[in-house]
Order: C-alpha cells, then sequence, then structure tokens
C-alpha cells in the first residue's frame, strides 16, 4: 500500500492510496516486491502476508482465470491456497476466458539448496555481482568505462540481454563476439552508398545499430567485470566444493576447505552460505563438526553471530545431527554390496544409530544429480542442470515438472513424505471452450512464497521450450543466496 500525500494548506490536503500487489518485471516474470516475507513466515512465524498472497492470486484469478487445476506444496502454500479460495468464494462469480490453466504454488523452504548455490547463468551472476532490484540493475563505473554509474532495466525489451540472460556465463563471451562481429558488418555497410541509400540507411537502421552498439559494451563491460571476480582460483575451488557437497562425495576435503575458508576470513556471507549448504545436503552436521565449525566462524567474524546461528537453526538452514545418527559412506553401502545374513546383521546395527539424508533420499528419486561420468556439453544443454554447470538440477523445478507431467502427485508420496507433506491437488472450473480451453494448459503459472531465484527462472523458461509450456513466474521477492542469509542475520530487527 502506498500512500500519496499533498503539502498544501490543512483544508486542501488529500490523500489517495495506490495498492499494488503486483509488480511486473518482465513479460514472464511478476514480483509482489516483499523481501520480508521470508524472515516474518518461515523464521518468525508471522502469517500477515499469507493473504497477501491469496490476494495477489485472485487478482490473477480474475483477470486470467478460470485456473483449472491447483497444485501445490508446503504449508505456506496451502494456506495461500485457502485464502485465495475463500475471496473467490465471497466474490461475484463470472463466466470469462481462461488465459491460465494451471497454477503451481510452492514454498521456499521445500527447497533450500537451490537458492544456496551459486549461480551461473549470466542474469543470476548480475543479480549476485550487482544486485538487480526491481527489474533495475546499477552498473558502476567499471562496467560503463566512464566516471559515472549508470541505472538501466533489464528485460526482454534489451534484445542484447534477452538473448543471454539465460545462458551459462561459459557461453555469453562468444555470443557477445559475434554480435560485434554482425554490427560491424552492419555499419560496413555504409561504405560504398550513394546520396539516397545513406538518406535511408540514417532514417531506418542507424539508431537501432547506434543502440544496440550501446548495449552491447554494456553488457561487454558487465561480463568483464564479472569475470575478474569469478574466475579466480578462489571461485574455481567455491564451485568444485559446491558440487562434491551435492553429489555427497569428498565431504571431510570440503569441511576442510571451509575451515580455510574461515580462517582466512574470505567472506562472512560465503562461509555461512556454504555452511548452510553443507548440512542440508548431509541433513544435519555432526555435532563435532557443528561445534568446531561454529567455534571457528564466530572467532573470526565475532561473537555477535551467535543470534545468526540461532536464526539459520529456527528456519531450517542448519543443524546439528543428534549423536550417534551419522552414518558414514561406506558403512551405508554396506547392504547394497553384501547379502549375506552376517553383513545384514551389520547393516542393521549401523541402521539403527542413522537417519537418512532427506536431500540424498530425494536427490536420487528425483535424478537431481547427473552422472558426474558423462561429459555435459553447456552449448548444448540437455536439462535444467545447466543452469548449475551440470551437477544439479533445481528441485523446485522437478518437481514441477514430474507434476505436471502427472497430473498430480500419485506415484510420489514418498516424495512428498521427505518433503514434510503439505502437497495439495484441486480441479478447479473451466467455463471455456475446448480449443481456448487446450490453450490455457500450456500456460502455468508457478509461485514461489519466500521468494525465488533467475537460476530458477532459467531453468523453468527451458522447461517451457523443451515441453511446449509457457511458464510464468510469481514470487514474493527475487532471492539469492546473499539476501536468503541476509535476512536471516542477527543484527536483523
Amino acid at each position: 500500500m502506498r500512500t500519496i500525500t499533498c503539502s498544501c494548506r490543512p483544508s486542501e490536503v488529500t490523500t489517495d492510496e495506490w495498492s499494488f500487489s503486483l509488480l511486473p518485471l518482465d513479460n514472464d516474470v511478476i514480483s509482489m516486491e516483499l523481501p520480508e516475507f521470508f524472515r516474518d513466515n518461515f523464521l518468525a512465524g508471522d502469517q500477515r502476508w499469507v493473504r497477501t498472497a491469496g490476494s495477489a492470486l485472485h487478482l490473477l484469478h480474475s483477470l486470467y482465470g478460470p485456473f483449472s487445476k491447483l497444485y501445490g506444496i508446503g504449508r505456506c502454500s496451502k494456506m495461500a491456497y485457502e485464502s485465495w479460495r475463500e475471496q473467490v468464494e465471497e466474490g461475484e462469480q463470472t463466466a470469462r476466458q481462461a488465459e491460465i490453466g494451471k497454477v503451481f504454488l510452492i514454498d521456499r523452504d521445500v527447497d533450500f539448496v537451490t537458492p544456496l548455490c551459486s549461480q551461473v547463468v549470466y542474469e543470476g551472476l548480475v543479480d549476485d555481482i550487482f544486485r538487480i532490484k526491481c527489474g533495475c540493475v546499477e552498473f558502476g563505473p567499471d562496467v560503463t568505462s566512464s566516471d559515472k554509474s549508470l541505472k538501466v532495466m533489464l528485460n526482454s525489451q534489451d534484445k542484447v540481454f534477452n538473448e543471454i540472460r539465460n545462458e551459462h556465463f561459459s557461453n555469453v563471451f562468444g555470443f557477445l563476439s559475434q554480435k560485434a562481429r554482425n554490427l560491424q558488418g552492419a555499419y560496413d555497410k555504409r561504405r560504398g552508398m550513394d546520396i539516397k541509400q545513406m538518406k535511408t540507411f540514417v532514417s531506418e537502421e542507424l539508431k537501432g545499430l547506434k543502440q544496440e552498439h550501446r548495449l552491447l559494451s554494456m553488457h561487454i563491460g558487465a561480463s568483464e567485470s564479472i569475470m575478474k571476480r569469478k574466475t579466480k582460483q578462489d571461485f574455481q575451488e567455491l564451485l568444485k566444493t559446491e558440487h562434491s557437497l551435492l553429489e555427497g562425495f569428498e565431504i571431510r576435503e570440503s569441511i576442510s576447505f571451509l575451515e580455510e575458508h574461515i580462517s582466512r576470513q574470505v567472506s562472512m556471507m560465503e562461509s555461512l552460505r556454504l555452511l548452510c549448504l553443507l548440512s542440508i545436503t548431509e541433513n544435519g552436521l555432526l555435532p563435532k563438526d557443528y561445534r568446531s565449525l561454529k567455534a571457528q566462524y564466530l572467532q573470526s567474524y565475532g561473537a555477535d553471530h551467535l543470534l545468526t546461528f540461532s536464526n539459520l537453526r529456527q528456519a531450517g538452514l542448519l543443524a546439528e545431527q543428534p549423536a550417534g545418527e551419522a552414518l558414514t559412506a561406506m558403512e551405508s553401502k554396506v547392504g547394497k554390496l553384501v547379502n549375506d545374513k552376517a553383513a545384514g546383521k551389520l547393516t542393521d546395527a549401523f541402521s539403527s544409530l542413522a537417519r537418512k539424508s532427506n536431500f540424498r533420499a530425494l536427490s536420487r528419486k528425483l535424478n537431481l544429480v547427473p552422472k558426474s561420468d558423462e561429459e555435459y556439453d553447456l552449448r548444448v544443454p540437455r536439462d535444467m542442470a545447466y543452469i548449475f554447470s551440470g551437477a544439479y538440477v533445481p528441485l523446485s523445478c522437478r518437481l514441477v515438472e514430474q507434476v505436471l507431467e502427472r497430473d498430480g502427485w500419485t506415484g510420489m508420496e514418498e516424495v512428498t513424505r521427505l518433503l514434510n507433506g503439505h502437497e495439495f491437488a484441486v480441479t478447479g472450473s473451466s467455463g471455456a471452450d475446448a480449443r481456448t480451453q487446450s490453450d490455457a494448459q500450456r500456460i502455468v503459472l508457478v509461485m514461489f512464497l519466500g521468494g525465488c531465484t533467475f537460476s530458477e527462472i532459467s531453468a523453468l523458461r527451458f522447461l517451457g521450450r523443451e515441453k511446449g509450456y509457457k511458464f510464468i513466474v510469481v514470487t514474493t521477492a527475487i532471492t539469492n543466496s546473499s539476501r536468503l542469509i541476509e535476512s536471516l542475520l542477527g543484527n536483523q530487527i
């Protein structure tokens, strides 16, 4: 809610309100611009924004509904759906042509791994380094090659950006180089033109070429700035450690890397991010590792982060395994390798002390981590894993894919159990002719409650191209690993 006030004499003061719940960032991305939603709901348990999310869904329903199917998972998603349903029942029912067929609601805490991973698609990297706010970014002098900063809108109207936004960063320079050559060729056409041809060129093409040249220069500058930061040895080691955590290999080596990262004070936020990623992928830290890493972190960055650790634990980003519940990788393989009774008893003994890692189990069931022995061609991606260099398919996007394929949660009972339930699939009304209804079924609205990343948006765009869907992403706010963790820092009031 925004209030506009006029500064006049008291008798002439008038007030007006502009109530907006949805801010279009692009033709397929809508934000509620509620960055506080995540902390309020998932940490403080404050559910005041649930009604706001339900109202946003109700607005979309009134404009583009009726929805034929609604799916969702997560406690907050279920409450937002119920709020929406109440508002629909209270309001007037008007028959209209459906433009959006299916809706998928998902809580951010269903998938914490994805926002904790380093983004490597161009738009995600720009957000990580320069911070995109409401679809706008400010590039400093190092990008603009001048002594001034420049604020620009990043959306599909920027033709250069639109072609590289979803690309893995390793492909971006090649595209920009080719674009520069094509642009130079277009300029070179001026040579040998007569007066009439030159006049036509100036009036019809030159303005567009100058605009494209300006955009190209800007994105080359941004890419060079990103390259300086992301090609350092530290970043390559960071990615290697992330991939090891996702795959479940070399965990002790990853912990050693994290300890070194903390002791060198490389980055307070990066250390916390890796610590949370380690905890979630391993279903909690061993007590001795938790105590050791916590002590090292507090010694490096200050005891005032005690509250930060408390917040991370409460939100579910950091956990300590109860004593005696750890199971080594070697022990977990015993039952699979040997089938005799002795091995069975040994496995049972270990299992009695162990608890399954939900992420590992989900990763196996949903094939989230592609086989590492296969070469992944990032120039021609074969699945959504390309957004993380072929190392990981985002859980949130895989759930959307599977539910759409199955038209519900049937056959995914074990997955929903591992995700703590709160799933639903509801059939709505149709109210449109068969052809129009069929077209609308290819339009899917995905609503993230607690924020979504540009990497997830890129993954859904890829899925849409592969499966013939048009995805519209609605989110409470755009997030990334830094924003997610910053919202839980102990110095937040």
